[in-house]
């Protein structure tokens, strides 16, 4: 059955639109619910696995199951919303971002963690209408916690009201980070250059878990103070975004400007003080935007 929300575009008033994002929030949820039960099922069978744009970025055929659930079962309640998922996009299908309902998608966040049943594993599941992220739903497979955001509305884990950490001093930070498909020698010498700075600032200490999701999720809660990455894509960012700000954190892009979700940059941390601090510390490494073959800006 069809939402009744498929006049987005011609409701009256802004209360009209937040009830509708609501329910769809809530349909997203459900689904993220469903999709890490298959996650959780499918950690225990025998994985097939290959790579995509490096040897490193992996992706298996549960990941593929996971996304055309997903988006089977949204696009048929939701027929004139768009979709933007990690493996759609792998496969060749347009990543950007319109004035649209827009679903923006990851099946299996920590694809090689899943490989190797390192417990930390989530889908992630964000919203976008006009380009602004209107919530954020992302599930931990195997704990089952479920980290939930709406623009306005503040940021949950389990129900829980969740608020970031205020530091606002980087001697009293915990940093996380990811490596990136990237590993050639040269991209390497910078991740590990930037990591260096940050660990002679001096910062308590850097971690490295295998999930950007469940990372940025970590800020929102205030286990951790900041995190930083090169080279994550827009399914990684979007639903955690929305968790960040909601909970109370700051989420920019690494040269200090407002976050723009297909730079394949972002820091983020639990005061803009600090966030701005840890982009001033960083030597970019440059990765293709997600939407560079829409005619945008490079």
């Amino acid at each position: 059955v069809a939402s009744p929300c498929l006049a987005e575009a011609a409701m009256s008033s802004a209360g009209e639109d937040d009830r509708c994002w609501a329910d769809c929030m809530d349909v997203a949820v459900r689904m993220a619910r469903r999709a890490g039960q298959v996650v959780q099922e499918a950690v225990k069978q025998e994985k097939r696995v290959s790579s995509k744009s490096t040897p490193t970025d992996l992706v298996t055929e549960a990941d593929q199951q996971v996304e055309d659930l997903i988006i089977s079962t949204l696009r048929e309640k939701f027929p004139s919303h768009r979709f933007i998922g990690e493996e759609s996009s792998a496969e060749g299908e347009e990543c950007i971002l319109t004035d649209s309902p827009t679903w923006i998608i990851d099946p299996i966040d920590g694809t090689c963690n899943f490989v190797h049943s390192f417990p930390m594993v989530a889908v992630s599941i964000g919203f976008a209408v006009k380009k602004e992220l209107e919530f954020g739903v992302i599930y931990h497979c195997f704990d089952g916690t479920l980290y939930t955001a709406r623009r306005g509305h503040g940021a949950f884990c389990n129900g829980v009201r969740l608020q970031v950490s205020k530091e606002k001093d980087i001697s009293k930070a915990l940093i996380l980070t990811e490596i990136g498909a990237k590993r050639d020698p040269a991209t390497l010498d910078i991740f590990l250059g930037n990591m260096k700075k940050l660990l002679s600032a001096p910062v308590h200490g850097v971690r490295i878990i295998g999930s950007s999701t469940l990372a940025l999720c970590h800020i929102a809660t205030g286990a951790a103070e900041a995190y930083y990455q090169f080279g994550l894509h827009c399914w990684d960012i979007a639903a955690a975004a929305v968790i960040i700000r909601e909970a109370g954190g700051c989420v920019i892009d690494t040269t200090g400007a407002p976050l723009d979700l297909m730079s394949r940059r972002v820091v983020a941390a639990g005061s803009r003080e600090m966030a701005e601090y840890v982009a001033r510390q960083l030597q970019p490494i440059s990765y293709e935007r997600d939407d560079h073959d829409q005619g945008t800006r490079p």
